[in-house]
């Protein structure tokens, strides 16, 4: 018998190491690394990372991280000889027990960087734009997507996702409450999107009442009295059709990016010092 546990043991470790490597590899894809990149220096403060990247032709590029967003990484040009650059494009690359989504989007942002023996100095003063998802692949359990295919789901789902983040962050919305990492929003905010699935003692008072109609969609029956009651009528169908709950389990991540991206972008502008690691 110990034997055999022991077996289970190593199997499940090298099962979650391949898990990791494949996870590692896909983000390779978009980030550049996947074709020799390599990092030549690196640079932090409290709340960024910035690296500078040589590709295997001698292309150099920046890639900058929030420290509490790692599956954001912002892309820009080397700085030319006054240290000016271009911001190019955001990879995005987050995970879950059902696959991962991974897209990168074109960014429109300048900035300027100032190198001293043990400092960077970062400095962008423009807001950055996002303007669309360029690239990108998905895996949902054993399924594949890519190409056309990926492009139009990752699109859909951005779409949603920021019609969810605008509702949420809408200072109208009486939810509304501001959350200080992703945890904390998933607890708080699990509850009050789809109490069905949530603990009993979890659910927001009076969520049921008398004469609520019921749907049933994705094996759940949703009480659509309860999403006219609370929803934006533009989220509706997407809640009472299951798809807000798919979103929910496959990009919790990327949610919380959305409804955060004014709290990244912040992070980002003005003067950051950075220490060379």
């Amino acid at each position: 018998m110990g034997n055999k546990w022991w077996w289970c043991i190593v199997w499940a470790s090298l099962l979650c190491a391949g898990c990791a490597s494949l996870m590692e590899k896909a983000g390779r894809t978009l980030d550049g690394s996947g074709r020799a990149e390599k990092k030549i220096a690196e640079y932090r403060s409290p709340a960024l990372t910035l690296q500078q990247m040589r590709s295997k032709t001698g292309e150099d590029s920046l890639l900058i991280t929030a420290e509490h967003f790692p599956a954001l990484k912002i892309r820009a040009n080397a700085p030319n000889e006054q240290g000016d650059f271009t911001i190019t494009a955001l990879d995005y690359l987050g995970s879950s027990p059902h696959g991962w989504n991974e897209y990168r989007i074109e960014l429109s942002g300048t900035g300027n960087l100032v190198l001293g023996e043990t400092t960077a100095t970062l400095s962008i003063a423009d807001e950055i734009e996002t303007v669309g998802i360029t690239d990108g692949r998905i895996r949902r359990y054993d399924t594949r997507i890519s190409g056309t295919e990926a492009l139009t789901n990752l699109r859909n789902r951005r779409e949603r996702l920021l019609s969810l983040a605008e509702w949420i962050n809408d200072p109208e919305n009486p939810h509304a409450q501001e959350c200080g990492s992703q945890k904390e929003f998933e607890r708080y905010w699990k509850p009050i999107l789809f109490p069905e699935v949530t603990k009993k003692n979890m659910r927001p008072e009076g969520w049921q009442q008398e004469g609520d109609r019921q749907v049933r969609a994705e094996d759940i029956r949703w009480n659509a009295g309860y999403t006219e009651r609370i929803f934006p009528e533009a989220l509706r169908p997407i809640r009472d059709s299951g798809t807000m709950l798919r979103d929910w389990e496959e990009a919790i991540d990327w949610i919380y990016i959305e409804c955060e991206w004014n709290r990244i972008t912040e992070t980002l502008l003005g003067e950051t010092v950075l220490h060379k690691k």
